[in-house]
């Protein structure tokens, strides 16, 4: 198993969680230099959008030069910051969601904490970090440094509240055939790890949006979403749910590549369903 595929793994989707509270001290510059690589390599997501990152290093300035980029005090400690942009188009937010949640799992190896920012930071400060081009948008960032060993009461009142420790059943989830008919761990057969790697995943406000539809008798994966009425048109261009899909499609791809299940990503036709929005379908290999 190459290097790659140890970092981006089911482990670190289970270890994973998110740190609000930091020590106050720089990243390593080992550390900033595998992250800088990481970054540099992890460009486009699996619609063809490219993305690109940036890791914005507040070493030698001011402590009130960091708080522009506007974490409103959910944020504690932070030094550092994985700042990124995609340009607007069709799935770009999925394509952005993939993509910045395999450097957060890559940064999980390596020790160090994250936070999946996406309504609570500046926008346009942190746009302006990166030199962010007409057409690009910045749809959310990360701080990334070394946990605090005690969280703050903001961080645990911040995790109750969203509840960030549940997750929802199977049942709710995943389906056979269609929504009558719902899957559950000891019926899925070879797919369980893809499956609960998604279900563990984080999502603005733990709303958890997606919704898997399985073929039966057949290797292939429909991915909806279940799309939260007037929630995450908040913000110009950006749709945090959306890039909750990609962090899904990140996930379950995790998990088959972890058991050598061979697939790809399509768009196809799909039953259509009256309260999910159909995104994309993974197809294993050997589906005829």
């Amino acid at each position: 198993m190459s290097q790659t595929s140890d970092m981006i793994s089911s482990n670190m989707i289970k270890k994973r969680i998110s740190c609000r509270t930091y020590r106050n001290a720089h990243l390593t510059e080992r550390d900033q230099q595998k992250l800088k690589d990481f970054l540099g390599q992890n460009i486009q997501g699996p619609f063809g959008n490219r993305v690109r990152f940036e890791l914005i290093d507040f070493a030698g300035k001011e402590h009130e030069e960091i708080k522009t980029l506007g974490t409103y005090g959910f944020i504690r400690g932070a030094r550092t910051f994985i700042v990124g942009a995609v340009i607007k188009g069709s799935l770009a937010m999925e394509d952005y969601g993939y993509c910045m949640e395999k450097n957060i799992l890559a940064a999980t190896y390596w020790g160090l904490g994250t936070c999946w920012l996406g309504g609570t930071f500046d926008r346009s400060a942190s746009a302006a970090k990166i030199n962010k081009k007409e057409d690009e948008v910045v749809p959310a960032i990360t701080p990334v440094g070394y946990a605090k060993d005690k969280k703050s009461i903001m961080d645990s009142t911040i995790r109750f509240f969203a509840k960030s420790n549940s997750r929802k059943a199977w049942e709710e989830l995943f389906f056979e055939g269609d929504t009558s008919s719902p899957l559950k761990p000891n019926v899925s057969e070879k797919f369980e790890l893809p499956f609960e790697c998604v279900r563990l995943g984080p999502s603005a406000s733990n709303r958890q949006p997606w919704r898997i539809i399985k073929e039966k008798d057949k290797e292939i994966f429909h991915f909806y979403l279940s799309r939260t009425p007037g929630y995450g048109k908040i913000f110009a261009d950006v749709s945090l749910q959306d890039i909750d899909m990609g962090i899904a499609m990140c996930h379950f791809e995790i998990g088959a590549q972890e058991l050598n299940l061979k697939g790809s990503w399509k768009t196809i036709p799909a039953p259509q369903q009256k309260v999910f929005e159909y995104v994309v379908s993974w197809v294993g290999e050997f589906t005829g």
